[in-house]
């Protein structure tokens, strides 16, 4: 995440969580009402129709794709995952998705996995719990999918509404729990779920890599060169700059389907002072592939996925002083001994856009670089074979073991507790007060060390006993959040271990934000004992996070040392990837096809973990009622693009109107706004953006809180190529009397002219 969640003074019961909050905006790093569940997408025939062995096959593996809209309130509920209590949603400008991948066996309706890509910050527990109960309830058909073959995975978005985990340090900066965002969430990943169950047929599976030039950078070099010399010495980089990815074929006419790829880079693209909804650089990915073969294929579902992000960023020019221009202290991120100054700088960081034009950028190379691999003859196909899996709970407070690092030592982990460099931030998000990064328990210069205020608060919370100080070392322990229960837990202790294995391939559901050398150790270390356990020849390893509960970061035990961001945000000690790679490596029998598994017992499935929505906290407002003003009504246009002239590519046109809460109704499956088209063949107007595009936004403005009244912005920046003609705004709301019933209705701006593109190149995009 990017900022932190640090303010022990909030103790039972959320005391003066208000203030709590503000003190805690420091850096978590690393986008309800009933939803219709509708028939699955019918799909057209292929326009490839290239007649090749795969077009007359009967296909390697049973495939399906589905998408659905998870988004959640977009206005008045914090942002998830800089966790910055300021930062409250005001609009969209993307809405934001869960894609649905389902890969099974032809032959044997049991093996199958589903692989779940969420444009929010995480995968979460009461998440991944509610949508395994709505799969129950749906009858036996559904049965197949439970919790052992289902991988929830977030692609780490910081800018999509929270309020939705599961514990309660990440709950605090967003007030709470909301019961909407959780439902949009799980409701939307289900029905996603179901559109791909319902399009499954026969098809084919080949893999590539393709380099992303210029898509991440390692935002803690000083971490990452405390590792061993010769181990870096294996890679040319300090971040992995491949994206692996899968291309699901259709085997009846060689359609593609979708593509499912994994390529780590941080969803920080938009920065703090963002407050619109969007899907972040994966979100622009997913947005400009599926954009780019709708024509063809309308029901085409591209998945990026998050990989071994802990330490990259998308700020790919460094990181500077806001104030002297100077690069940042290399050790500790700091300008002169304080971390909020020092920030990174995106691809377009001058342009005063919040990092809009940066994350359509890093997007766009991660689009592109999918889009070469989905054009390419030279993928490798995956021939017919196991489809496997396997899932168990495994309680990291205490866990001893023999190291897979160093077979000669037995080490432990600890109860998850995090450190002063978590209150640092990093340079995608800093912290405040006197806190940095790189603080450990031997920096007795450290002004935060220093500072008895953070001793009280500490002790206030969970005083850390001598055995969880020596386990943890040498993290000095700010937060013991493992060992806090009051109200509920604040974090877990009982992490998701998981993989999936489709033949060659195997996919680390990792709970954390690995970083890149623990995620390098990591496949490592599963590509060597796949061979003799697994007898796979050349097995591929791949890894997707943070999945199913979010367990913050995984450092390597040499960056551990020095408390960087991801080294105090390990929680369980100095030996947490040490845990991960020993627990996958011990289970990694079962991902066997039949003969190799029917010996092995049964796998527990290990201490389940609380779920606390129905007794989480919330101290969020709700709507109590929208008025329209005086002599208004709802709707009305209060301005409109200017009509005596031509408006052209490159420029911006926006309409404003009476407006409502947007949170009375989601809208989920539709829009909050439209542009449409005069059609002159058809002499009526047709929809041609909605808030699913980029380059709509929807903005909701609350004019008074005490008379409930709001107005609502549309902005259009008028893209390279757009046909000429004749326009207009729609916007579409929902008010709500005192009495609670909602009311729909409409707004329509005044028609405004698009001139001809004369342009050969937009500067904007």
């Amino acid at each position: 995440m990017a900022r932190s969640w640090v303010t022990p003074a909030v103790y039972a019961l959320f005391l003066v969580l208000v203030t709590a909050a503000l003190l805690i905006s420091f850096v978590l790093q690393s986008p309800a009402q009933n939803l219709h569940l509708v028939a699955a997408n019918a799909r057209g025939p292929s326009e490839r129709n290239h007649a090749n062995e795969n077009a007359v096959a009967q296909g390697d593996y049973l495939l399906g794709v589905g998408k659905a809209d998870i988004t959640g309130p977009v206005v008045e509920i914090n942002l998830m995952g800089y966790a910055d209590t300021d930062q409250a949603g005001t609009g969209v400008r993307q809405r934001i998705y869960c894609r649905a991948f389902i890969v099974g066996s032809l032959s044997k309706n049991s093996s199958r996995i589903v692989y779940l890509v969420l444009d929010t910050q995480s995968g979460d527990t009461a998440v991944r719990h509610g949508i395994l109960q709505n799969l129950k309830e749906m009858g036996p058909e559904y049965e197949v999918y439970n919790k052992n073959n289902v991988a929830v995975t977030g692609t780490h978005s910081h800018s999509g509404p929270g309020a939705w985990l599961n514990y309660l340090l990440p709950q605090i900066t967003s007030l709470g729990f909301d019961k909407a965002s959780y439902e949009a969430i799980v409701s939307g990943s289900v029905l996603a779920i179901q559109r791909a169950h319902e399009s499954l047929g026969p098809g084919f599976l080949s893999f590539g890599q393709n380099a992303v030039v210029n898509g991440n950078i390692n935002r803690s070099p000083h971490a990452y060169l405390q590792n061993p010399k010769d181990e870096r010495a294996k890679y040319t980089a300090d971040v992995d700059k491949n994206l692996t990815l899968l291309k699901f074929e259709r085997a009846s006419d060689g359609q593609p389907l979708g593509l499912l790829s994994w390529f780590p880079v941080h969803g920080t693209s938009l920065y703090q002072n963002n407050t619109l909804v969007t899907g972040d650089n994966k979100g622009v990915a997913a947005y400009l592939v599926e954009e780019s073969v709708k024509e063809q294929n309308p029901y085409f579902v591209a998945g990026f996925s998050q990989a071994n992000v802990g330490d990259t960023s998308p700020n790919t020019l460094g990181a500077f002083c806001e104030d002297t221009g100077l690069a940042c202290a290399f050790n500790d991120s700091t300008c002169g001994g304080r971390s909020e100054p020092c920030h990174g700088r995106g691809p377009f960081f001058r342009k005063d856009d919040q990092g809009t034009r940066s994350c359509f950028d890093i997007g766009k190379r991660q689009a592109k670089a999918a889009q070469q691999l989905l054009d390419s003859d030279n993928l490798e196909r995956i021939p017919s074979s196991t489809v496997s899996f396997f899932h168990t709970y495994a309680n990291l407070s205490s866990f001893s073991f023999i190291s897979p690092f160093n077979q000669s030592r037995t080490v432990k982990t600890c109860s998850a507790a995090l450190g002063y460099g978590f209150a640092g931030g990093t340079t995608d998000g800093p912290g405040r007060f006197d806190f940095a990064q790189g603080t450990n328990d031997t920096d007795g210069d450290s002004p935060a060390l220093k500072n008895p205020l953070w001793r009280i608060a500490r002790g206030a919370l969970h005083p850390p006993s001598d055995e969880q100080i020596a386990c943890q070392s040498p993290k000095p322990i700010l937060l013991d959040v493992g060992e806090a229960h009051d109200p509920y837990a604040w974090t877990p202790n009982i992490v998701d271990i998981q993989l999936l294995r489709i033949g060659p391939l195997l996919i680390i559901i990792s709970p954390g934000e690995a970083t890149t050398m623990s995620g390098r150790r990591w496949k490592s270390a599963l590509a060597s004992a796949a061979p003799s356990i697994l007898k796979i020849e050349n097995p591929t390893v791949v890894l997707g996070g943070p999945a199913n509960t979010y367990a913050h970061y995984i450092a390597t035990e040499e960056e551990y040392s020095v408390q960087r961001y991801e080294g105090a945000s390990t929680l369980y000690g100095p030996h947490t990837l040490a845990a991960y790679v020993n627990l996958t490596l011990t289970h990694l029998p079962y991902l066997g096809s039949d003969d190799e598994t029917s010996h092995l017992d049964r796998l527990p499935p290990g201490p389940p973990p609380p779920i606390n929505v129905n007794r989480s906290l919330s101290f969020i407002t709700p709507v109590v009622v929208d008025h329209a003003g005086l002599f208004r009504k709802f709707g009305a246009t209060l301005s409109s693009p200017d009509p005596a002239k031509a408006h052209y590519p490159g420029e911006m046109v926006s309409a404003r109107f009476v407006g409502a809460n947007p949170r009375n109704n989601l809208r989920l499956e539709g829009t909050f706004a439209s542009v449409e088209l005069f059609n002159e063949t058809l002499a009526e107007w047709v929809p041609v953006r909605t808030d699913r595009d980029w380059f709509l936004a929807y903005k909701w403005e609350r004019t008074s809180t005490a008379l409930g009244t709001s107005e609502v912005t549309l902005d259009w920046e008028i893209e390279l190529g757009t046909a000429p003609g004749l326009y207009r705004f729609r916007y579409f709301g929902d008010w709500k009397a005192l009495t609670g019933s909602i009311t729909a209705f409409e707004g329509t701006s005044g028609v405004f002219n698009v001139g001809e593109d004369t342009q050969d190149e937009l500067v904007r995009y």
